[in-house]
């Protein structure tokens, strides 16, 4: 019993930690927030460069022992964080070698590479005003809960995380296309963005869900000449060195043939591919596609937190979102600035008052503080129509600061105009936030006018055909039967006319004497009998001509029939089955002569009868057929060639097909 009691303690110990680690992986680790588009690490790292900003670059080394103050994990996740965040190109300016996202290459020591925030970061990333912060871990220390991005970070940057059941893949798009979405969203308007990835190359959309569904992504592939293929752009989540390896990879399972291949990328993707003699690049290019990582599939999944809580979204959404959220920031911000302009408005009222009407010569006599600040306060009531507010008691004390210096030198015209300016401004802002779409609109407009051309699309959107395997796969296979084993297989010589070449993707269409078929894939070796009659590679333009006994009736039958459906495996049967029932010719084609021999009988003017296949109807594989002889049973069937004489003394054929015996 005290067993079973300490176990369901422990249970309960587990589950309640267990969920505790859950919530913290989510929400602190692996799912960006939806509003600033950053992951703890990232925000603390944007938050650390801000704080040490000062136009020049840092070490990156410092930056992350700095970051570490705020962040309660190793040095290295910070460093991983940092140079993932740089190399996506908004929101850090690097110096040195911060690897290369082309070949994979890592980046160099922390020690030796430099930073420090972007213009773009510094223009709409921070605000203390907009702000909330929250204690760092130790309590040291303030750290921000979010930052106010202005723009749709989330979707610029992209993310990857891996939580406790469950992920987020959320792609990057281009900059100027969200800011546009932005703007159309203000307007009311429908929007729809596709991914943008710096890697470049071909993207097919057809399938994709706005931020979920499926994208396919290709390298873009040039044809240098008919024996040299140049890679110039890779797809999204590939390297160079990742598609060199599955093109050797390729090249020695068979699945396609190369020379060479060379990586010679620098600033942008070079893979020079050389082929051999007999092959073309029009046919490799295809087979790139199909067996390498020239072309990848992806599966979006936009999972961010959102109000605490991990939800899956659409980049509609997302936008929608950002875009209220911008309207409120700017908003809050144009408050702020108007009621710091009006503070401003109302210190130099006062001021201009104070010198103007002399009101300091009436505290000459006071004899205390008291009441030197009565008789500000009594002397300032006349103008108080002329003031935004009533006085308080801050600025009685900021009219008793001024220096007896500043008032000998006070200038009434140009303080005139210093006081007309700042409430030009504060009508500027008035006007502003009575129309806040507008404002919001040429926000964005100046954005994109400063950095859009920064950011071109690398991407090219397209639809492409789907690349089957089979179709491009190289014949680096031959398959063959042997009657006397009954084996069939690419590992088995085959007896002449039971082999041909094909590749591991084909389907082989086995026929035999009694009328069974089944297609099965090319296998090494297998064991399938010793009656097999016809064997040939499965496709849908083949034609059979067939003759076959039935054994009930003793009678013979002509059918033609196309490339039946089938399940691999599967046995079918091209006529009812009977022990004296069998195939006495089959061939392929629109058309075909062939000669029937029948029973010998003295009463008929001939004993042979010639057929052209092509006066049949093309049925199906199951159909019956049309009697050859309504009386008279086929001894054996040949091919004829036109020219064929039409004699009674014929030589035994010499044919595959020759079912005679």
């Amino acid at each position: 019993m005290h067993y079973h009691d300490d176990y369901g303690g422990l249970h309960q110990l587990f589950d309640t930690n267990f969920l505790d680690y859950t919530s913290y992986v989510i929400k602190e680790r692996a799912i960006p927030e939806v509003r600033d588009g950053l992951k703890p690490v990232q925000r603390r790292i944007m938050q650390t460069l801000a704080n040490m900003d000062d136009g020049r670059f840092n070490k990156v080394a410092n930056v992350v022992g700095d970051t570490m103050k705020l962040h309660p994990h190793g040095d290295q996740s910070i460093y991983a964080a940092l140079v993932n965040l740089a190399n996506k190109g908004y929101l850090i300016d690097r110096q040195g070698n911060f690897g290369n996202i082309f070949t994979g290459d890592g980046a160099s020591a922390a020690r030796y590479i430099e930073c420090r925030l972007s213009p773009l970061a510094r223009e709409t990333l921070f605000n203390k005003d907009l702000t909330s912060f929250t204690e760092s871990y130790d309590g040291r220390l303030q750290e921000p809960v979010s930052l106010p991005s202005k723009i749709p970070l989330l979707l610029l940057q992209g993310a990857e995380g891996i939580a406790v059941g469950m992920a987020t893949k959320i792609m990057p798009h281009n900059f100027v296309e969200v800011l546009e979405a932005q703007k159309d969203i203000l307007r009311d308007k429908e929007v729809l963005i596709y991914p943008d990835f710096l890697q470049g190359g071909k993207l097919d959309v057809s399938t994709y869900e706005d931020g979920n569904g499926r994208l396919k992504c290709r390298a873009l592939i040039e044809e240098k000449d008919e024996k040299t293929i140049v890679v110039r752009q890779i797809p999204y989540s590939t390297t160079t060195q990742s598609i060199m390896e599955s093109v050797e990879k390729a090249a020695k399972q068979g699945k396609i043939k190369i020379q060479s291949i060379s990586d010679y990328t620098a600033e942008e993707v070079e893979l020079e591919i050389k082929l051999p003699r007999g092959i073309y690049a029009e046919d490799t290019i295809r087979a790139l596609y199909a067996f390498t990582d020239c072309e990848v599939s992806i599966s979006p999944n936009l999972t961010v937190i959102q109000n605490g809580n991990p939800v899956n979204l659409s980049v509609t959404e997302v936008l929608r979102d950002n875009t209220g959220k911008l309207v409120k920031d700017l908003e809050k911000e144009l408050t702020i600035e108007r009621d710091r302009l009006q503070e401003r408005l109302q210190a130099a009222l006062l001021e201009q008052i104070f010198i103007e009407e002399r009101l300091y010569k009436k505290i000459e006599e006071c004899e205390s503080y008291e009441l030197v600040v009565e008789t500000i306060d009594e002397s300032l009531q006349p103008f108080r129509s002329r003031l935004l507010r009533d006085v308080t008691l801050e600025d009685i004390e900021r009219l008793l600061e001024i220096r007896i210096k500043r008032i000998s030198r006070y200038d009434l015209s140009k303080k005139q105009k210093d006081i007309n300016l700042t409430r030009k401004k504060i009508q500027e802002v008035e006007n502003h936030l009575k129309d806040m779409v507008l404002y919001t609109i040429n926000y964005i407009d100046a954005l994109l006018k400063k950095y859009g051309p920064d950011y071109p699309r690398r991407t090219q959107l397209t639809t492409f055909a789907e690349v089957e395997a089979r179709k491009v796969a190289l014949s680096n296979l031959t398959v063959g039967y042997q009657a006397k084993t009954g084996f069939l297989g690419h590992q088995v010589k085959g007896d002449e006319g039971f082999s041909f070449p094909c590749s591991e993707y084909d389907r082989v269409m086995l026929i035999f004497k009694d009328g069974t078929y089944k297609i099965v894939p090319v296998a090494d070796k297998v064991f399938i009998g010793h009656e097999l009659i016809w064997m040939g590679k499965v496709e849908q333009k083949l034609i059979f001509n067939l003759i076959y006994k039935n054994g009930v009736e003793n009678l013979s039958y002509i059918k033609r029939f196309k490339m039946p459906k089938f399940i691999t495996d599967k046995e079918y049967e091209l006529f009812p089955p009977h022990k004296r029932s069998f195939i006495q010719h089959i061939s392929l084609g629109q058309e075909g002569l062939v000669r029937v021999y029948y029973t010998p009988n003295k009463r008929a003017k001939a004993n042979y009868e010639d057929f052209n296949m092509a006066d049949f109807l093309i049925k199906g594989a199951a159909a019956r057929g049309k009697r050859v002889s309504n009386n008279r049973p086929v001894t054996r069937v040949r091919p004829l060639e036109a020219k064929d004489a039409a004699t009674d003394e014929e030589k035994k054929p010499v044919s595959l097909f020759d079912t005679s015996q």
